[in-house]
């Protein structure tokens, strides 16, 4: 072949005279972009029922506010004299005692209930699938629902549970109305509440450790209790770390349980800081709107604190 037939060849056709050009080709758009657009949404959320309402809280927590100047929006600044406030407040010791003390017993005996009971049903026998769903009703009924039936349960005079007390000879108990059992009786209407939460998540925990751990254990003589404690606990630890967290952060902020069925009486006998803050700014005549969030901004501080606790164990853990 020759060489003008090679260059001939090589050479681009000319469009004819009067024809459009070829269209040229449009770049593909960026993948920052797309991860931008799919981000947006999320973000404006985030900012608006979330970022914002905390920055009011904190603003009212800073300021001097009652209701013409929330309303007009001149309040005062006072920076950390509502937190001081609420610190000599004589309400706030029994609060905070009664605020520790409802976390950890519901968190305990909860985890406790959920763990024994995930355990239960992880034996796969008959029934097991419609027992576990019978379980989730208490999750999955409204809480004023929840709240209501126990307080129809625990009543002094018509309730159910007194009634079973007669039966067995033990006389009435106030449950919602003596100053010694009303905690008692919002911590037992919690647990049961959340009980249904840590058997779900125990569960599909459980189900991800090997079945031939088990085995193995088995056959080297170890009986139930020691592969619970040796494979069952360490290996769902991670599941474990999380779903207390997670009960913790709700635990701290129960309020509908506790206002429905006590109001944080008798005698301030069952108020904590999710019904004091509730008390503070909506319970009186004259609402203390600074002292109410600033209360609430002290319940937002130590799930914060919890939750930075529980990543950097997390990041420990996996470090090592």
């Amino acid at each position: 072949m020759s060489q003008t037939t090679q260059v001939a060849r090589r050479r681009p056709v000319s469009a004819p005279s009067g024809a459009a050009p070829p269209p040229a080709r449009r770049r593909p758009a960026s993948p920052q972009w797309a991860a931008w657009a799919f981000l947006t949404p999320v973000t404006l959320y985030l900012a608006l029922f979330y970022a914002y309402p905390l920055y009011r809280n904190l603003d009212l927590s800073l300021r001097d506010y009652t209701v013409r100047s929330f309303v007009q929006g001149n309040a005062p600044f006072t920076g950390l004299r509502n937190y001081r406030t609420v610190l000599d407040d004589p309400a706030f010791a029994p609060a905070l005692l009664h605020t520790v003390v409802f976390t950890v017993v519901c968190l305990a005996f909860q985890y406790a209930i959920g763990l024994a009971l995930a355990v239960f049903f992880h034996q796969h026998f008959r029934l097991s699938a419609t027992l576990r769903a019978l379980f989730l009703v208490p999750w999955l009924l409204p809480l004023i629902v929840s709240a209501s039936t126990w307080s129809w349960m625990l009543n002094s005079d018509s309730g159910v549970v007194n009634a079973a007390l007669h039966t067995v000879g033990v006389g009435p108990v106030n449950w919602l109305t003596s100053p010694s059992w009303s905690l008692a009786s919002v911590i037992i209407a919690n647990i049961w509440i959340g009980v249904p939460f840590n058997l779900v998540v125990l569960h599909s925990g459980l189900q991800s450790i090997p079945a031939g751990l088990y085995e193995a254990a088995a056959l080297d003589g170890a009986g139930a209790w020691r592969r619970f404690w040796s494979i069952t606990l360490p290996l769902l630890r991670p599941v474990s770390a999380i779903t207390l967290l997670l009960g913790l952060v709700y635990t701290l902020k129960v309020f509908d349980i506790i206002w429905i069925m006590t109001k944080g009486g008798p005698a301030e006998s069952s108020t904590t800081f999710a019904t004091w803050s509730y008390q503070l700014g909506f319970g009186n005549l004259l609402p203390a709107f600074g002292p109410g969030a600033a209360v609430g901004n002290l319940l937002v501080a130590a799930a914060l604190v919890f939750g930075l606790v529980h990543l950097r164990v997390q990041r420990r853990q996996e470090a090592s």
